[in-house]
């Protein structure tokens, strides 16, 4: 992906706010497009491939544009889409995300916390106050508004 963002296709697409876009640059690494959806979030519906309809409509999980820098491993890479800044449900596209906001988990899946994948790799359900810890220790030294995220 880093690669594929340095050119000016990249850029235009990252830059979109489509999450299918980018979750589509790494059908290669996935199997199926049906590990993008979480069971929970009912309204949306699983995608049987990457071509034919793929849409935000299959994708439960946002993607951050700035977890591809190896310097900050701890960094949220993705997770459930169903977050609320400052008590309010984030909207489809780029959310801008400074560390001194409240974020927090919508009730609408797991009860009230989240799924998160970290840039290294690991995996974990967490709470909404683990959430905004984790994002305040991730950026601990980094550039200010280092959490671009793309929601579908």
């Amino acid at each position: 992906m880093q690669f594929y963002a340095t050119n000016i296709f990249g850029i235009k697409l990252m830059n979109s706010g489509n999450a299918w876009y980018l979750w589509r640059m790494l059908s290669n690494e996935l199997n199926t497009p049906k590990v993008l959806h979480c069971p929970d979030d009912t309204p949306k519906i699983a995608a049987t491939n990457f071509t034919v309809g793929f849409s935000d409509a299959n994708i439960s999980y946002f993607l951050n544009l700035d977890a591809l820098n190896e310097t900050y491993p701890q960094m949220l890479l993705d997770g459930d889409d169903n977050l609320a800044v400052n008590g309010v449900r984030v909207k489809p596209g780029i959310l801008n995300l400074p560390t001194t906001n409240s974020l927090a988990w919508t009730k609408e899946r797991h009860r009230g916390s989240g799924n998160i994948g970290m840039a290294d790799g690991s995996v974990m359900q967490v709470t909404s106050d683990t959430l905004n810890s984790l994002v305040i220790a991730a950026t601990n030294g980094a550039p200010a508004n280092m959490y671009r995220l793309v929601i579908p």
